[in-house]
């Protein structure tokens, strides 16, 4: 398994999903938005699973703050700007990708190794 998780040390379903692969021992990287983006090409893998509109946070503090309910807008442009606009946790574990706390996939993950 080469499990990764994209996310904020403040969010919740963030902290829950890094627990769920410690409490069975499954090293993962955890990747701070905080400090460092999704890149492009992530964003593009990422996007073979997922549309893109599902990765925004239409529901976060960062959307409001910065009125893109009100603005015509690239969603794919301002994920790659502005990371903390992403749902978290975004857990990958290869070419497969979960967004938000998915606790039934990443056990059948680590079921199905």
């Amino acid at each position: 398994m080469n499990i990764q998780i994209f996310g904020t040390n403040k969010s919740q379903d963030t902290k829950k999903a890094e627990r769920f692969f410690k409490e069975r021992r499954i090293q993962f990287h955890f990747r701070d938005l905080n400090i460092k983006g999704i890149s492009k090409g992530e964003l593009e893998n990422i996007k073979r699973v997922f549309d893109v509109d599902e990765l925004i946070d239409k529901d976060g503090k960062q959307y409001k703050k910065r009125n893109l309910e009100f603005i015509l807008h690239n969603v794919e442009e301002e994920l790659l700007e502005d990371p903390l606009l992403f749902k978290t946790p975004i857990v990958r574990n290869g070419s497969k990708v979960t967004v938000g706390y998915e606790p039934d996939i990443w056990q059948e993950w680590i079921d199905s190794e």
